[in-house]
């Protein structure tokens, strides 16, 4: 199976159509329920909704997902039934297998309930026609490139007696993102540095995104908070809470760390962990969802030029 562990939950939805072809005379057997084996449209259709919540259990590499709503529907033609399948579920996967699942289930039904009647019966043209959900639906097409800078809090990195991860998770993470990492650098754990460095990134620079790790914690000299909290402007509480909720449904420790996010001009800082571990899992929760704050500043601005 594909490891789908770092994924985040957001609302699924597919829908999948099939066909069934036979005679005119069966079709008419179908509605007027006259079907010897019985009611064929009703019981294809429970035999679809109990194939959709069984689809890991045949399809080999498909994750258990808790379906949250499953529609079996029908269309009938004059020699041949259309079956419409829609699923949803807020999960970390896609449900367009589930989809395809409960469309063929209830097209092999009809085909066992209708074969006493005819051979000329034939399952055609099953398919995904839509579906929605997952990092595909958010990511935002910007009006210009971001330039982003990564500080690194911490006294023994300043001091060159600990090699930096956490900074380089988060360097390779952005330029993977296609997000351009103008400035990196150390810092000790000194409120007046951190916040002086976060001013001119921000006012002169014009920094987009700031990214700090390190100095969120529960220590005496744990003050990257504090520095970021008289630079920012405004508050984005929904940013640390993402990243908080991320984590601890990973390890309980993450309720213990202190970061804030904020805006400052049209730049955004972020504060982040520092272990390593939870930098990556961090961006994770962040993206691509975070590159919509910058669709909405940018516009902000445009609209503030008028």
């Amino acid at each position: 199976m594909i490891d789908v562990s770092s994924k985040f939950n957001t609302l699924r939805y597919a829908k999948a159509e099939g066909w069934i072809l036979t005679d005119s005379e069966v079709v008419e057997k179908v509605k007027n329920k006259t079907v010897p084996k019985g009611d064929v449209l009703e019981i294809s259709r429970a035999a679809g909704i109990s194939a959709a919540k069984k689809t890991s259990e045949i399809i080999v590499f498909c994750h258990p997902v808790p379906v949250d709503w499953i529609s079996v529907t029908f269309e009938l033609f004059e020699d041949k039934i259309k079956v419409i399948s829609e699923v949803k579920a807020v999960w970390k996967t896609g449900v367009e297998m589930e989809a395809i699942t409960a469309v063929s289930s209830s097209l092999l039904n009809m085909y066992d309930m209708l074969k006493p009647l005819t051979n000329n019966l034939v399952i055609t043209n099953i398919k995904v026609v839509e579906k929605k959900g997952g990092k595909s639906d958010f990511k935002d097409e910007l009006s210009k490139k971001i330039n982003a800078a990564v500080l690194v809090i911490s006294d023994s990195t300043y001091k060159k007696g600990r090699e930096d991860k956490s900074g380089k998770i988060i360097e390779e993470f952005l330029t993977n993102n296609s997000i351009t990492v103008k400035f990196y650098e150390v810092l000790p754990d000194d409120k007046e540095k951190i916040k002086a460095k976060l001013l001119v990134l921000c006012d002169k620079e014009k920094i987009e995104l700031v990214f700090t790790t390190g100095g969120t914690g529960l220590g005496p000299k744990d003050l990257t908070p504090e520095a970021t909290t008289e630079v920012v402007e405004k508050q984005i509480p929904g940013i640390s809470e993402a990243i908080r909720k991320y984590g601890k449904d990973r390890t309980p420790y993450a309720m213990l760390s202190r970061e804030i996010a904020g805006i400052r001009n049209q730049s955004l800082i972020i504060n982040l962990p520092g272990s390593s571990r939870g930098v990556k899992e961090s961006l994770q929760a962040l993206f691509p969802g975070l590159l919509h704050a910058f669709s909405v500043m940018q516009a902000a601005g445009h609209d503030n030029s008028f």
